[in-house]
């Protein structure tokens, strides 16, 4: 009897680590060192403007052209002929980046998936184009403008149906999650069958400097695809055409990793959401429409306009952490490890040297590896881009995501919005990060408060 009580306690410790909280391994973590998140970028703000700051470590003259390109994202375009920002559509998603990226943050899952928001449906057809990516369907192209000018039509309305599904805790605490689908109706024409379609929200653009300057040899590094180690993980790379420099290259951009660079992405966005050529892409949106571009015509903006548009993306500062001292958010950040969370989240990176003085030798903190990794059936839009699957997606920077309700008003996650808070973010990995999850249910109340906190103090 007394050897049964004297092993007792140990039995017990023993149980209490298996839970995730034998923190000897991970004691040593440095949440200090990580509360510049964006290194000499990092800016101290907690307030709605804590994603539009320039960075702090600007020259004059890379601060001079970010003002300048401030006032180009923010720009609403109207209809030809205008004095100021012609050009709008024929057709189009949205009229001013900023609408879909409000105060540089994320947009949230409308009420009205047909009103003027940060929604938009990518769409492609079975196959791979000449640069393997995905093929445009034919009328339509790659992405479904959902409004037109006057006197034309826009190529289809959205509609969203939901579905719901619950999450059962250890604890016996459950959680409904919601799930939107997004379809089509009233075309402009015949769809053609087997149309493959993707929701997509505007996401915070603050840090992409950094991430467009971490050296292709660190990101391919993160790589394991055998999973050579054994631990169920095994991100990769998504390699894309990139129609400015004509050649394939690294994706780093987008929620599939599909675009390789931000003046790329910017320019993309010009055209795709809101029906403005530019030097990269000389026509119109709408692949063989009444509305399409005409060959031969000046693009309707300047290369000059892309390049302080994409450098204002790339020198917004960077908010830093917070709470980092407090007790709870040092236990959140040991299970953040425990619970291989960072295994993908990859807290620590660094820049090269770049062209923007600013951008230079920077060691930052963004939580991705830039990599794209399978998240299971619950997640998947079935939708292939480039060397993604249609069950891949990119890791998402976590850096500022606690300043999302401040900023943005709203806490919707995922690439359409579907989770209404972190802890649905989590719930709804899977694939790769199924046992993460997993281990996420089996926490206490109390474990699952600290690692939310410590998610929320980035």
């Amino acid at each position: 009897m007394i050897r049964k009580l004297y092993l007792l306690p140990l039995l017990l410790i023993t149980m209490y680590s298996c839970t995730g909280n034998d923190d000897s391994e991970y004691e040593n973590i440095n949440l200090e060192e990580r509360v510049d998140a964006g290194g000499e970028t990092t800016i101290y703000s907690t307030t709605t403007n804590a994603y539009s700051s320039p960075a702090p470590n600007l020259t004059g003259a890379e601060y001079d052209n970010h003002f300048e390109g401030d006032l180009l994202f923010e720009a609403t375009f109207v209809t030809a002929p205008a004095t100021v920002n012609p050009g709008l559509g024929s057709i189009y998603n949205n009229s001013a980046c900023i609408n879909c990226h409000p105060r540089d943050g994320r947009a949230k899952h409308p009420t009205d998936v047909n009103s003027a928001n940060g929604l938009l449906v990518r769409a492609s057809i079975f196959g791979t184009d000449e640069h393997g990516g995905p093929v445009a369907v034919p009328g339509f192209g790659l992405q479904i403008q959902n409004r037109a000018i006057s006197g034309y039509a826009p190529e289809a309305a959205y509609t969203v149906s939901y579905t719901t599904q619950t999450e059962t805790f250890a604890d016996g605490t459950t959680v409904v999650l919601r799930k939107p689908t997004i379809a089509l109706s009233n075309p402009y024409t015949s769809l053609p069958g087997g149309v493959m379609l993707s929701t997509r929200l505007g996401t915070p653009i603050f840090g992409l400097g950094l991430l467009e300057e971490i050296p292709e040899t660190n990101i391919l590094a993160q790589q394991d695809l055998s999973d050579a180690d054994g631990d169920g993980i095994s991100g990769k790379a998504n390699y894309v055409w990139n129609p400015f420099t004509l050649r394939t290259e690294l994706g780093r951009f987008g929620w599939k990793a599909n675009t390789a660079s931000i003046i790329v992405q910017c320019a993309s966005a010009y055209v795709e959401d809101m029906g403005i050529t530019n030097p990269i892409f000389t026509l119109e949106t709408g692949h063989g429409q009444t509305n399409g571009g005409i060959p031969g015509l000046e693009p309707e903006v300047t290369m000059e306009t892309l390049e302080k548009i994409a450098l204002y993306c790339k020198t917004l500062g960077v908010p830093a952490a917070r709470n980092t001292d407090k007790p709870s958010v040092k236990r959140g950040a040991r299970l953040f490890e425990q619970l291989e969370c960072a295994k993908c989240h990859t807290p620590k990176q660094v820049t090269g040297n770049s062209s923007i003085i600013a951008l230079r030798n920077q060691t930052f903190y963004p939580y991705t590896d830039l990599l794209v990794h399978d998240m299971g059936e619950g997640l998947a839009d079935n939708r292939p881009d480039f060397m993604a699957t249609g069950t891949e997606w990119k890791t998402r920077p976590l850096w500022g995501i606690g300043l999302t309700n401040l900023v943005n008003g709203h806490t919707d996650f995922l690439h359409d919005g579907r989770a209404k808070n972190v802890e649905e973010a989590i719930l709804w990995h899977g694939g790769e990060a199924e046992k993460s999850k997993t281990k996420y249910k089996n926490l206490n109340a109390t474990q699952r408060s600290e690692l939310l906190e410590f998610i929320n103090s980035l």
